[in-house]
């Protein structure tokens, strides 16, 4: 994953905890959780529409 390893990924953890605070750490999660459900909704929808479509135009 982006050639981080185990402690890079711990370090920059423990940075963005003593920056943001534990409350605000969470709700950026939520956040890009949220986030990141919404657009592959998206982009699930966008696909079966262009599904669809290719149905259609084969009939």
């Amino acid at each position: 994953m982006f050639g981080l390893g185990t402690q890079e990924l711990i370090i920059i953890l423990v940075i963005a905890l003593l920056i943001f605070g534990p409350a605000r750490l969470a709700g950026i999660g939520g956040a890009l959780g949220k986030a990141i459900k919404e657009f592959r909704g998206a982009v699930k929808e966008t696909e079966e529409e262009l599904k669809s479509a290719s149905r259609d135009e084969d009939r």
